[in-house]
């Protein structure tokens, strides 16, 4: 069994609830049935979690009838899902290629610290609205392909830099 993390839910809890999100976003909808397939459990298993989910308030569910999101899991959801594409945007940035990135991110974000999610998702923002690439990635990107650190920037005298 998961240990509780100061009340919110467990990772598996949480691999649920993006799930039936993400369900419910492609298909309008989310069963039993899709939901077994997608994790890749049994039917019985889904049924249980679906269960405790309705009990924490994050789903309301109807044997037979599917599940839908509350606005407690909606809420829930959508900040997993900004964690994921913070994680991805972050990982795609430093170089790895973009279907490693999600399918990493999936496996990292339910396991990081909310605090961290939240600054490298601070930081990613702040990169991506930068005027241009700040020159430590294209430092980084160079000494990725070759091995070899670039030599250190000097400052010209119009205060740009020159590498």
């Amino acid at each position: 069994m998961e240990p509780r993390n100061h009340g919110r839910p467990s990772r598996r809890e949480e691999g649920y609830i993006e799930t039936i999100y993400n369900l419910i976003q492609t298909h309008g909808y989310a069963r039993v049935a899709d939901i077994s397939e997608t994790l890749n459990v049994k039917p019985p298993s889904v049924t249980n979690m679906l269960q405790k989910l309705d009990k924490q308030k994050y789903v309301n569910y109807t044997k037979y009838r599917g599940v839908i999101l509350t606005a407690k899991g909606t809420a829930l959801a959508k900040a997993l899902e900004r964690r994921h594409e913070a994680l991805r945007g972050f990982l795609i940035m430093i170089g790895v290629n973009e279907e490693t990135a999600d399918r990493d991110a999936c496996e990292i974000e339910h396991r990081i610290d909310h605090e961290t999610v939240k600054r490298l998702a601070t930081f990613v923002e702040y990169v991506q609205s930068a005027p241009q690439t700040p020159p430590f990635f294209k430092h980084f990107k160079q000494y990725c392909r070759t091995g070899v650190r670039p030599h250190q920037c000097k400052s010209k005298a119009d205060g740009e830099t020159g590498c």
